[in-house]
């Protein structure tokens, strides 16, 4: 397992679409362990392959709810409700901003084997999971923030 550089805004790999994951191997196994130990030395709650400079549909996920959750290939099927708070993102680092999005989301995707499942969540766990996927269209928070960025410096030590 390694730590991979996490990409940050401005870097075009940020904005483009990734591909589906068509098989497991052991290549995409190693992936994925990587993005989680990135995602942990990072103190982040999620991570999209596109953010360590890989352009496939890969999500990990660790909200503190005693899970870790891996969304290759994720599709959201349905939202409802709405939260609106401050959200950073591992890929905009020192800032955070504003951002409304669903309370709930059920979302269909395959496990590290490739077995089909379905995901609901809500609170923090639907907003990653709304924030990690559209990673994997090319979008970063920041585009929907309402207001200004705000700077994290001064809040973390």
């Amino acid at each position: 397992m390694a730590v991979r550089q996490i990409r940050t805004i401005g870097d075009e790999i940020l904005t483009k679409k990734c591909k589906p994951v068509k098989e497991m191997t052991d290549r995409t196994l190693e992936l994925i362990e990587d993005m989680f130990e990135t995602m942990y030395e990072a103190n982040g709650v999620g991570l999209a392959a596109p953010q360590i400079g890989i352009l496939k549909q890969i999500v990990t996920i660790d909200v503190e709810d005693g899970n870790q959750y891996v969304l290759i290939n994720p599709e959201i099927l349905s939202s409802e409700g709405e939260q609106t708070g401050y959200e950073g993102c591992l890929s905009v680092p020192g800032k955070s901003g504003i951002v409304t999005r669903p309370e709930r989301v059920k979302v269909r995707a395959y496990n590290e084997r490739m077995e089909p499942y379905e995901l609901e969540g809500e609170g923090l766990l639907a907003r990653a999971i709304c924030h990690e996927c559209a990673h994997l269209e090319g979008q970063l928070y920041i585009e929907l923030v309402e207001g200004e960025l705000v700077d994290t410096e001064a809040e973390e030590e």
